[in-house]
């Protein structure tokens, strides 16, 4: 009999019959970061990174706190001498252009400080009158209204200053020995810095081609740059704040001179050193000339020479900064002080001095490093014998 029923067809020779795949398993979804918390850690360990190298530097330049003041000096020197020694430089050789600049800064100093002690050793008898009425009269207004201050307050104060100074004398002088030290070391930073000038003055651009001959090749061209405008913004801060602080010391001695107050070229003096201190120099000398007018002078004229804190801040922000220093100085107001708060903070009034030109710098450099393009290398000319790329 036979099977007619229906058979699955057999499998070619050498093919195994096919199974089917197993189906994969979604994967269980993983935990993505977010772009911009990605973005922020970046940043982050950058900062982080930025921040301890900074800290780190600056902790070297206070344990090489001497020749980094001393380099900060000759700089100064250089970028106020070096017109003068150009100048002269036309007339006569370089070295004894040098020679007669330094000689002629020195003399300049020496006979402003001569004139200083001159002056305050002729007022110092007329002055200690003045003194004594002064605050007798002062002692006098407190007294009555509206203070209504004890009668004798102002005498009695004095009197015990005195009693603590003779009281302690012995104190003080061991101080001003002990201090002795700090004074050698700021004979020895001025010599060194004076000594660092004499050769950046003379040949200070066959010193920095030396140094960037040093450099790779593919480098010099930065490094060329950052340094033309590194040094064409901190010699023209140099400068403009030179001239900012004299006419500021100008303006102050007319105005003491005006109000009769004494000591009129010490306080001018000290006025033009403090003006070298951006924004909080000015005001700290004018309030030492309103002390001197109240306690000689009486209250009004205190009242005034502390209103001039006013009329010189506005002449220096509005006028003399945009005039001198806008050209080479091109950070915000807020950046100044904060920088010569952070400078205080971190080196006292060395760091306030300091800090707005070393910022100043950073930033020129950084932005044309950002902003400005390297020159392009000069195309080589083909070689003899082969027409150019551009001819027939």
């Amino acid at each position: 009999m036979r099977d007619t029923g229906h058979r699955p067809p057999r499998p070619a020779a050498g093919r195994r019959p096919r199974v089917p795949a197993p189906r994969p398993r979604p994967a269980p979804p993983r935990a993505t970061v977010p772009p911009g918390l990605r973005t922020a850690a970046a940043y982050t360990w950058r900062l982080l990174l930025f921040g301890i190298t900074g800290y780190l530097v600056v902790q070297v330049l206070g344990e090489l706190q001497l020749p980094v003041v001393a380099l900060f000096l000759a700089l100064v020197i250089t970028s106020v001498l070096r017109p003068l020694v150009d100048l002269l430089a036309r007339l006569m050789p370089r070295a004894l252009a040098v020679l007669v600049s330094f000689l002629t800064a020195i003399a300049l100093v020496l006979g402003v400080l001569t004139l200083v002690g001159t002056t305050v050793a002729g007022e110092w008898s007329r002055l200690g009158e003045e003194l004594h009425g002064g605050l007798a009269r002062l002692d006098h207004s407190l007294s009555g209204a509206p203070f209504h201050v004890r009668p004798g307050t102002v005498t009695d104060f004095r009197s015990k200053l005195g009693e603590f100074l003779s009281e302690h004398r012995s104190t003080l002088i061991s101080t001003a020995i002990s201090s002795a030290g700090r004074v050698v070391e700021l004979v020895t930073t001025a010599a060194l810095g004076l000594f660092c000038s004499v050769f950046f003055l003379h040949s200070g651009d066959r010193m920095w081609g030396w140094a960037e001959r040093q450099l790779p090749a593919g480098a010099r061209s930065v490094w060329s740059r950052a340094g033309r405008v590194g040094w064409q913004t901190f010699a023209g801060y140099t400068r403009g704040v030179l001239i900012v602080a004299s006419t500021n010391a100008v303006l102050v001695g007319i105005a003491l001179s005006v109000l009769g107050v004494p000591l009129v070229l010490p306080l001018t003096v000290l006025e033009f050193v403090a003006a070298l201190v951006p924004l909080i120099g000015s005001p700290i000398a004018l309030a030492i000339a309103s002390l001197v007018a109240l306690a000689v002078r009486g209250p009004v004229v205190a009242l005034l020479v502390l209103g001039l804190i006013v009329v010189i801040g506005q002449i220096e922000g509005h006028l003399l900064h945009p005039l001198v220093l806008g050209w080479s100085v091109r950070i915000h107001p807020v950046a100044v002080a904060l920088s010569v708060t952070g400078g205080a903070v971190l080196a006292g009034v060395l760091g306030a001095v300091v800090a707005v030109p070393v910022v100043s710098v950073a930033w020129a450099v950084i932005s044309e490093l950002r902003d400005g393009s390297p020159a392009a290398p000069p195309r080589a000319p083909p070689p003899a014998g082969k027409p150019h790329p551009g001819r027939r």
